[in-house]
């Protein structure tokens, strides 16, 4: 039980001399940002994620065979622009590769600005989204979570992806002791999941009991707060700005 909470506790707080610095607690607050903004998608915009895509391939399977509150053109649109979100995310790493806090500074303003976009627009227009502030709204988070997911990506610190929990799930449990693991990064990776249910359950909370468009404010709020913070550490020196090393 040590073990775990020192993991969760290094995540949290992470020593600073460590290879990955001072990214895990920002990887954590964009892992929140992904539950708040597909909660918004899911609940707002009629059952599609902007942020999972194994979701949306899932749906548009549900729609071609016809189940009911299903869009194939939503899901399609969401795979689309995510995917060119991810496109723009990667040229933006691959320019800015020589230095991590660069990375996720240079990702990070585009997708703030999105995030934001999309917020002015949920609450203008107001709810029920339908027609092309639907599609609107589903074009703008989906760029901003692709931007998003090659950020994190390219900065690859362990177990916190920011959007995908499967494998992390998975290695809760299969690197256990009870499955003759050594039953590392316990601790990090219960965190991880901690934050997404956390973004998830406040941003459902915020579109079921207060304004649908709340989820993308508290989401702006936190990006903003994260590119402030990342652009102080695209000015710093230290050892965990340098590129991975692939052996």
């Amino acid at each position: 039980m040590l073990v775990v909470v020192r993991d969760a506790w290094t995540t949290l707080v992470p020593d600073l001399k460590d290879r990955h610095g001072p990214l895990p607690p920002l990887m954590l607050a964009l892992t929140v940002v992904t539950g708040l903004v597909d909660a918004f998608s899911y609940l707002a915009l009629g059952h599609v994620f902007v942020a999972n895509m194994t979701g949306n391939v899932v749906f548009a399977g549900f729609a071609i065979a016809g189940a009911a509150g299903f869009s194939l053109a939503a899901s399609l649109v969401a795979l689309g622009t995510f995917a060119a979100g991810a496109l723009l995310g990667g040229r933006i790493a691959h320019r800015a590769r020589a230095h991590r806090g660069r990375v996720l500074y240079l990702t990070l303003v585009p997708q703030t600005v999105l995030v934001a976009a999309a917020y002015a627009i949920a609450q203008i227009s107001g709810s029920p989204y339908g027609g092309g502030v639907r599609y609107g709204l589903i074009v703008l988070l989906g760029l901003g979570m692709g931007l998003q997911n090659a950020a994190a990506r390219a900065l690859a610190v362990p177990d916190l992806t920011t959007t995908v929990l499967t494998l992390t799930i998975t290695g809760i449990a299969s690197d256990s002791h009870l499955a003759g693991g050594p039953g590392s990064k316990i601790g990090r990776r219960l965190v991880s999941a901690g934050a997404m249910f956390l973004g998830a359950l406040a941003g459902a909370l915020a579109t079921l009991h207060g304004h649908p468009a709340q989820p993308l404010l508290f989401a702006g709020l936190l990006l903003a707060t994260a590119t402030v913070a990342a652009f102080a550490l695209s000015r710093s020196h230290a050892g965990w700005t340098e590129p991975l090393t692939v052996s």
